[in-house]
């Protein structure tokens, strides 16, 4: 999981091409509300949390407006008409950490009756998954829960290869199950800053092994390491998933606006290792990897500082961006909006129908794709897409 020393990456400098402009993911952003899309909402519409109300806060709708990518069915919202378990009884105050983490460490599918207005459950500990508990976790907040971290830890934690977590099989970092699903949540302020299991990283959610999706929801303010040269994802951090089958993050936002942001050492958003994604319709901007030194660290340095947006690295794995915007992340090493590196170059990457803009790397990116480092088994393949400085 290492790639070359300092002395390649300073040849893969950067170049630009033109491309059309899309709506702004800052002011998607500032509504608490935006309108979706008709295909958007018909795949992934957030389900309803508590009792139906005239006067109840319209639920939030995330990810990127414009975004016309097709959902694949295994990729769309899962069903919680029949939720396994509710959190609260129809009151904000019911609503509590506690509740929280003892139904995710329950299983089934999970879903609030907090009352009809938006509510914020501050955690006080770390939710976890049971790797015992059932083959399906289904997190539904109806788009009015906020999870935060408070700023003082993680959010969400599944780990098939933890064993005080249970051991399900005798190869945990290829398995099947627990398979998770978080929608129409908002993940703010989680922080793994300190946590070294599994090499840190995943400020709101850390996940290895299984499958796991993400479906209409928000991640704004997480953190993790600043330093490192290979822990990342403010928000994600994804390790191993059964066959390599994708990560599939749909209608979300990442940041969306100016100090809304992820900030990590790697991964301002999203980040992992061996683990393909594909990102449809969505927002990610105004993220930072702020580490310094890239990977492996240079002399001196603590290393980390790469993929302002998403760091990926490993040998065979995919990422897929489609119908999503791109713009205002940053890193202080390679790969302003993507780093990806695939060790032995049988990786590939594809950008379609997506604006990626305005996304500066400091130390360097592969000419003819801004925002970009690229080491694969071929160009990235863009399709009715827009990179831009």
């Amino acid at each position: 999981m290492r790639r070359r020393t300092a002395a390649l990456t300073l040849v893969l400098l950067l170049a630009g091409c033109g491309g059309s402009p899309e709506t702004s993911g800052a002011a998607l952003a500032g509504s608490s509300a935006a309108a979706a899309s008709p295909s958007a909402s018909a795949t992934q519409g957030p389900s309803p949390s508590g009792s139906p109300s005239a006067s109840a806060a319209p639920p939030q709708v995330n990810g990127n407006p414009n975004g016309k990518a097709s959902v694949p069915a295994e990729a769309r919202a899962a069903d919680t008409s029949k939720p396994t378990r509710t959190v609260g009884n129809g009151t904000a105050a019911s609503c509590t950490s506690e509740a929280v983490v003892s139904a995710v460490g329950a299983g089934g599918t999970i879903t609030f009756n907090c009352g009809p207005a938006p509510v914020t459950i501050a955690m006080k500990a770390t939710a976890k998954i049971k790797n015992t508990q059932g083959a399906k976790i289904v997190l539904d907040g109806g788009g009015r829960v906020t999870l935060s971290g408070e700023g003082k830890r993680r959010i969400l934690y599944m780990n098939t290869c933890d064993k005080n977590q249970g051991w399900t099989t005798s190869h945990c970092q290829d398995q099947d199950h627990p398979s998770l699903t978080v929608q129409n949540l908002t993940f703010a302020d989680g922080n793994s800053t300190g946590e070294t299991a599994e090499g840190g990283g995943g400020g709101a959610i850390f996940v290895r092994g299984g499958r796991f999706k993400v479906v209409n929801s928000r991640f704004v303010r997480n953190r993790c390491d600043q330093n490192g040269p290979d822990l990342g994802g403010a928000a994600i951090r994804v390790l191993s998933q059964y066959h390599n089958q994708p990560v599939y993050v749909v209608g979300s936002t990442f940041g969306g606006a100016s100090g809304q942001g992820g900030v990590c050492a790697n991964g301002g958003a999203l980040s992992s290792i061996g683990v393909s994604w594909v990102v449809l319709n969505s927002v990610l901007s105004y993220n930072s990897a702020v580490g310094k030194g890239a990977n492996p660290a240079r002399g001196g340095t603590p290393g980390g500082g790469s993929g302002g947006a998403i760091y990926c690295d490993g040998n065979l794995f995919t990422v897929r961006l489609a119908g999503t915007l791109v713009e205002q992340n940053k890193a202080n090493e390679g790969g302003g909006a993507v780093f990806f590196v695939s060790n032995d170059r049988t990786g590939t990457m594809s950008i379609e129908s997506s604006t990626l803009r305005k996304n500066p790397s400091a130390g360097f990116e592969t000419s003819g794709f801004p925002g970009i480092f690229f080491l694969g088994a071929r160009p990235p393949s863009v399709s009715s897409s827009s990179l831009t400085k």
